[in-house]
């Protein structure tokens, strides 16, 4: 196998285990611990299932050069609609008790009277629980550790569209 491809697929690899990683924990710490996950973790949970599908793809397939740039345009956007959601969650949890919206209704609910794109736009606006903060590690909450995690697969998804391909 060339060496190229070799550190192509070792680098998703590397990422779906980060992806797989990541949602083994949010079930552990739903399952485990006991933490309830609110509207916004939940979507999240979905922003990296969509990362590792994206990352196990690639690996997979072990595209040339425009193919790589496929994977690496769907892992940037994705990880910035990670960080879109994590941001959204982390400014919630910052914000005065005063000024946190009221708590809502859970996602499943949301989803099953609100068209899709109004569901979604509630689930942005937040809610109560959202601003809770369970679980902290560093000092950091769950939302601003996946936060870091999707500013860091934003960065290595760009970066990977400078791992030499092979030329087509």
């Amino acid at each position: 196998m060339d060496q190229r491809l070799q550190n192509y697929r070792i680098f998703q690899a590397l990422s779906f285990a980060a992806c797989a990683g990541l949602l083994a924990y949010a079930y552990y710490a739903q399952y485990y611990l006991y933490l309830e996950p609110c509207p916004l973790c939940i979507l999240q949970r979905v922003v990296v299932l969509l990362l590792g599908l994206n990352a196990l793809i690639g690996l997979i397939h072990g595209p040339q050069t425009r193919g790589r740039r496929v994977y690496a345009i769907n892992g940037t956007g994705l990880g910035g609609l990670g960080c879109l959601v994590a941001g959204r969650h982390v400014y919630l949890q910052s914000l005065p008790p005063d000024k946190v919206p009221e708590c809502g209704p859970g996602l499943e609910y949301l989803l099953d009277t609100l068209p899709f794109n109004q569901a979604i736009m509630k689930i942005f606006t937040g809610s109560g629980e959202c601003a809770s903060v369970d679980w902290t590690l560093a000092g950091l909450s769950m939302p601003a550790w996946v936060l870091i995690a999707m500013v860091l697969f934003c960065l290595l998804s760009v970066g990977s569209m400078w791992i030499k391909p092979i030329d087509d």
